[in-house]
């Protein structure tokens, strides 16, 4: 894997999952690279905070790990305007068309998630559950 994949806030999540299998799967997957954006690292520390109660050293941590093997994209007003006309378009929430946007202008060819239809595709891009 490399800049092809885009990864969506829930995978990366599973590296704090007391689910050993999942977590590793993830943990995989991240291994491989790919890229996210500033959306992603802040819906993780959100989710890390409120969701699993973690410290923001804790968190800080994670996300220095994966800024460094992940390409961090920039968000920008194209992306936007391309992820209003995907939720509008496939009836996605604004979040995960904001996401879906952001992989297809990374150039990448896959977006693992669990929040939108597996094998869905849009342009390039293909939609893909790593724990189907």
């Amino acid at each position: 894997m490399n800049g092809d994949v885009f990864f969506d806030s829930n995978i990366l999540l599973y590296l704090m999952s007391p689910n050993s299998v999942k977590s590793d799967q993830a943990e995989d997957l991240i291994a491989g690279r790919g890229v996210i954006n500033v959306q992603v690292l802040n819906e993780f520390a959100n989710v890390a905070t409120r969701k699993f109660g973690a410290d923001l050293p804790k968190v800080r941590n994670m996300l220095s790990t994966i800024r460094e093997v992940c390409t961090v994209r920039p968000l920008d007003i194209q992306t936007h305007d391309l992820g209003l006309e995907i939720a509008e378009r496939y009836k996605f929430s604004v979040y995960d068309s904001m996401l879906v946007a952001a992989a297809l202008k990374a150039g990448c060819t896959t977006f693992y998630t669990e929040d939108l239809q597996h094998d869905q595709k849009i342009g390039g891009l293909t939609i893909r559950n790593p724990f189907r």
